[in-house]
């Protein structure tokens, strides 16, 4: 890191680029060399600015830097009005908000509303909604508010998401709230690096397990002989040697160089939330993390879940749930009059987690428990089942098994077939005319399809029997009903608590990969990265389903900007409406669209590291 006497930077490479994608990733925060004007204020220096509530219809949100310290080490963030997390807005439905927000920072800036349906230009995306915010300059953002729920904003230039630029909203509803409770409370969850973003990116593209320190050692193989013998050990190992894969690579960024935090709050302090004796107390938990998906429980406590990316649910009661990237839940808990419990929420990986307290005395403290041991991918998270597709692996060496007598094996699959004379370049643009379409809210029924943009050094893996990943609740939750007797909430869980608005059924399916080359940290749609990606384009008006199937062995969170993704969960009449999406690694997943929001719009995993990859543009005229 470099210093200097006057200021602390948490920029390592002066000569960061400077350079703008649509999405912004490529652009430099650097600080030093950069001659930054006495205009531009600093904060004091804190641990933690808790965020200020605002409310009301008209707000002045000034983008800067902020001094924090959470590691023992000072170094700037970039902050909303000096806080970090940004303060919370609320609002109500049904009024006009009104937003002016000044960018006091070196270089270009945004905000994107995230999960709130609003007109292409106020949705804050640079060289798709506008022109992002320059140096010194306001732009307003003006828009009708036409739900409730709990959401939450970030900005989408360059990494200064990943430096603490994000904040919750809560909309309050213009109708009696369905959901009775007593107290409110925002948990805002995320991961903070002392490095300098673009230097962890670097490092990825370098080293894609630069951050995992949980490789296997010769130890771990000794164990594998002593327990399964050498040859199912050697046939195993090279199975995953030949493939340039980890059975361990659960997250990019792990707790090497993360601190996880509760509304900016580290685990060492903890965050604190009181309330009454008798109290319902609801509690809006946000992810704005980076890279991390939690899971969240409440030892002592049941959870009510009672709203998922802001719209009301029929009540599930659960004892832990994952939470992706931008993803939002609330839960409704009723504590015990004298008692403190912990509101922990571990890592993925569980490398780290982050932590509160709910307590009605100070006084009283709350164990922490430990983290759950960190699992393992297999073969299900591989999308094997029993049929497989892995560029560079010698079948022969799988545990001695002859597919071509393994039922349900796709011999269109076996060698000797020309992948590069598949029909279709990129499913993007597929239309509904050559499958049969499922159903609306059941999911696709058709078999899934890989193209000529799929083959290729870029892609390390593809499913061929992706599981559906609608009741899975993912990896590492998978036996806790049964080993801890806690049951976890997967998507199949979900009902809207309202009849499903648009019953059509869908007109055509696009069927999307999420893809990607582990090794070298190339992430794409279909095979094919954002840069060299058409848009995919919708008519206004129509209703699609869209299949993602994940062709890599990690979780991704998709994001679609602007109409809702309507998750296909068996239950036509009341459809969940979600703005993230978790694919499960190896699995597909299903959901509706009504495009019914003319313009350019962003889609994309939520993990900031993969977005320069996988992302597409969708056109809606």
């Amino acid at each position: 890191m470099k210093e200097t006497n006057s200021l602390p930077t948490r920029i390592d490479n002066p000569s960061s680029s400077r350079r703008r994608f649509v999405t912004g990733i490529a652009a430099g925060g650097a600080l030093m060399g950069l001659g930054i004007a006495p205009s531009l204020s600093f904060g004091l220096t804190a641990n933690s600015i808790r965020p200020q509530t605002l409310r009301g219809k008209q707000f002045d949100l000034n983008i800067g830097y902020q001094r924090v310290n959470f590691t023992g080490t000072e170094r700037i963030a970039t902050a909303v009005n000096g806080s970090m997390p940004s303060p919370i807005l609320r609002w109500r439905e049904g009024d006009r908000i009104t937003l002016r927000v000044t960018n006091h920072l070196a270089h270009d800036s945004s905000i994107h509303w995230h999960g709130i349906i609003l007109p292409t230009d106020m949705d804050g995306v640079p060289g798709l909604s506008f022109d992002g915010i320059k140096p010194g300059e306001t732009y307003e953002y003006q828009f009708d508010v036409n739900q409730s729920g709990t959401y939450w904003y970030h900005s989408h230039s360059g990494f200064q998401e990943q430096t603490g630029m994000y904040g919750a909203i809560v909309i309050d509803p213009k109708e009696p709230d369905p959901v009775s409770y007593d107290r409110d409370y925002v948990v805002v969850l995320s991961d903070w690096s002392d490095e300098a973003p673009e230097n962890v990116y670097a490092k990825l593209k370098k080293m894609s397990d630069y951050y995992n320190f949980r490789e296997r050692t010769v130890g771990d193989l000794w164990r594998d002989i002593q327990n399964k013998g050498v040859a199912q050990t050697w046939n195993a190992r090279s199975m995953w040697n030949q493939m340039r894969m980890s059975d361990r690579d659960l997250s990019d960024v792990t707790d090497y160089t993360y601190t996880y935090l509760m509304n900016g709050v580290t685990p060492d302090d903890g965050w604190l939330g009181l309330f009454k004796p008798g109290e319902k107390v609801r509690l809006r938990f946000t992810n704005c993390a980076a890279m991390t998906n939690f899971d969240v429980r409440i030892p002592g406590l049941k959870m009510t879940v009672v709203a998922s990316d802001g719209q009301n649910i029929e009540p599930v009661t659960v004892d832990e749930f994952r939470i992706g990237v931008a993803e939002t839940y609330d839960v409704v808990v009723e504590p015990n009059d004298d008692s403190a419990y912990t509101i922990f929420a571990q890592s993925i990986d569980r490398t780290g987690y982050t932590r509160g307290t709910l307590t009605s005395d100070t006084s009283l403290a709350a164990e922490v428990p430990k983290m759950d041991p960190a699992p393992i991918l297999g073969h299900r998270d591989m999308g094997m089942g029993m049929n497989h597709s892995m560029p560079g692996m010698d079948h022969s060496k799988m545990s001695g098994m002859d597919h071509s007598k393994m039922p349900g094996m796709d011999h269109s699959k076996m060698p000797g077939m020309d992948h590069s004379k598949m029909p279709g370049m990129d499913h993007s643009q597929q239309g509904g005319n050559n499958k049969k379409l499922g159903k609306a809210g059941y999911g696709s029924t058709s078999s899934i399809t890989h193209v000529q943009s799929e083959f290729g050094p870029h892609v390390d893996m593809r499913a061929d029997s992706p599981q559906n990943g609608l009741s899975d609740p993912g990896i590492g939750l998978r036996e806790h009903q049964r080993l801890y007797g806690r049951r976890v909430l997967n998507y199949a869980d979900i009902r809207n608590l309202y009849p499903t608005i648009d019953q059509r059924e869908p007109s055509r399916e696009i069927e999307l990969h999420l893809t990607g080359n582990m090794s070298r940290y190339m992430w794409s749609i279909n095979g094919i990265k954002f840069a060299n990606a058409d848009p995919l384009q919708l008519k206004y008006g129509e209703r699609v389903r869209i299949t993602l199937v994940n062709d890599t062995m990690m979780t991704h969170p998709i994001h679609l900007h602007g109409m809702w993704s309507e998750l296909e969960t068996g239950d036509p009449k009341y459809i969940p409406r979600k703005h993230v999406v978790i694919v499960q690694p190896g699995s597909k997943i299903s959901y509706l669209v009504t495009a019914d929001a003319i313009g350019r719009w962003a889609y994309h995993c939520h993990l900031l590291y993969h977005m320069p990859g996988m992302f597409r543009e969708v056109r809606v005229s």
